[in-house]
């Protein structure tokens, strides 16, 4: 399915506004609770017990913790995906929200490690429907302006992985950091991560909210039932002679697809009921496929990178890390984030137009192998001044820098999924399987990039850098890959 330019296309339908800030809106609680443990994943494990107090051997099972959310988000995104088709995209939309907010309350009340896993698995399964939101997106949009929407979900995953890291790192031990306010309650002091959990999990809840108060069905099946309700009441108004005075007034409406599909004939519709889904086999074209081989290495590439801010940051500095507090880790991340979300909202677009999103993912991609290049140099900084001097600032605004670099990948990855997609028929087939790929090597990401980084310190692998030369590799495999992407697709 190939997208045409704006400028040789016909006039942009304007975007459904509402629905679609909905739909973001749901997407934007994936990314909150999937970053918010980090900041304090590293000491709420080792309160736990598990590690023994052995500082070196944390990573191991931070990494189980952070990456069985990705894994169980990848093994139920497909049956979340079939299950929509059968009872409808609402009501899927509408149950994930509600069981992921539960599921983090369940977090931040969990006092050994192992129920640290389980709750974290139902956060990732109840996560599994951000899938039929992108369905969705391609169900209320055509193909003048599904571009134009698909190239905000970077946006909101950077938006919401910032505010979750913002969350995680502020909101920690409120009993320490606010002992006026929360202080005189004991649960705070017995609890001291239930509150960033509890707020990550009201984004959830709200997104549900609003998805119950606005959120319109969009399943193909569903909108020819709506269709023929509307055709069969117009022709009996039309065949009485008192139709015109007694009709209500929403029958008359001519569009039942939010502003932006035009409505079909009766026949199309009765063809909408025998929508299936098709064979797997026939999407694997050979543009898809390299488009969702580059996904998978940018998202395993990207997740290490994040897994490795808070375990870096976090170690002690004779370690190799920089010795930072959860408060601290938040502050930076949430600077960050914000001068990010706004450089992706005015520049993102345009540079995908002007570059095109191929050449536009190889820029952003490549920009990783300084994002890890960058670690080594913080820890000879930070062990030469024995603290984190205005030297180890520089380079930690640097690497803040370049990773900003890193976020237009998405955008454009994402615009090259759409464009590969046989028809217009297999896009949610397509982004489910995406999606499913990208979730199955977000779970692989941080157990290889904290394990590697443990082994590392542990047997004083490269003077401690062996993971970084790691990665580097990987980046540098993933650049070689990307220039097999399709040419020649822009939005």
């Amino acid at each position: 399915m190939t997208l045409q330019s704006p400028q040789n296309s016909v006039e942009r339908t304007p975007l459904p506004k509402f629905q679609l800030f909905i739909v973001l809106l749901i997407q934007f609680a994936e990314p909150v609770t999937a970053t918010v443990i980090y900041p304090f994943v590293i000491p709420f494990v080792q309160e736990t017990g598990i590690t023994n107090g052995d500082e070196k051997k944390v990573g191991y099972y931070a990494g189980i913790v952070e990456s069985v959310f990705f894994m169980a988000e990848a093994l139920t995104v497909v049956y979340w995906g079939r299950a929509s088709d059968y009872i409808g995209r609402r009501p899927v939309l509408l149950f994930g929200p509600l069981g992921l907010c539960l599921a983090m309350l369940g977090f931040g009340l969990s006092k050994g490690f192992w129920s640290l896993v389980v709750w974290r698995c139902l956060q990732g399964i109840f996560n599994g429907n951000i899938g039929v939101s992108k369905t969705v997106m391609a169900e209320i949009t055509d193909s003048t302006n599904l571009a134009d929407a698909i190239a905000m979900i970077p946006l909101m995953w950077s938006v919401g992985s910032t505010s979750g890291r913002v969350i995680g790192g502020i909101f920690t031990r409120p009993a320490t950091q606010w002992p006026d306010i929360f202080g005189p309650t004991a649960f705070f002091h017995t609890h001291p991560y239930f509150l960033p959990c509890a707020l990550a999990g009201s984004v959830a809840f709200l997104s549900g909210a609003f998805a119950f108060l606005g959120l319109k069905e969009t399943h193909p099946r569903s909108l020819a039932r709506e269709r023929r309700r509307v055709e069969k009441a117009r022709s009996s108004r039309d065949s009485s002679p008192q139709g015109s005075s007694t009709t209500n007034l929403l029958l008359e409406t001519d569009c039942l697809d939010y502003g932006t599909i035009q409505s079909r004939s009766a026949e199309s519709s009765n063809q909408d009921e025998n929508i299936k889904a098709p064979p797997l086999r026939d999407l694997l074209v050979p543009d898809l496929v390299a488009t969702l081989i580059n996904l998978g290495f940018l998202t395993l590439s990207d997740m290490a990178a994040q897994v490795l801010v808070p375990l870096v940051y976090s170690t002690s500095i004779p370690l190799g890390g920089l010795g930072f507090t959860p408060y601290q880790i938040g502050t930076v991340l949430g600077i960050w984030g914000v001068v990010n979300a706004l450089v992706q909202f005015s520049f993102l677009g345009k540079s995908i137009r002007i570059f095109g999103p191929r050449k536009m993912y190889i820029m952003s991609y490549s920009s990783l192998v300084l994002v890890f290049a960058t670690y080594p140099l913080l820890s000879f900084l930070a062990k030469r001044a024995g603290r984190v001097d205005g030297a180890v600032w520089a380079v930690i605004v640097f690497q803040m820098m370049v990773t900003m670099a890193v976020s237009p990948a998405y955008g454009s990855i994402h615009v090259l999924v759409v464009s590969s997609a046989p028809s217009r028929e297999t896009l949610g087939t397509t982004n489910g399987l995406a999606q499913g790929l990208g979730c199955l090597t977000r779970s692989l990401a941080p157990s290889f990039a904290s394990s590697l980084f443990s082994l590392s310190i542990e047997k004083d692998l490269l003077g401690g850098n062996f993971v970084y030369c790691v990665l580097v590799a990987v980046v540098c495999v993933g650049i070689r890959t990307s220039l097999n992407l399709p040419k020649e697709r822009k939005p």
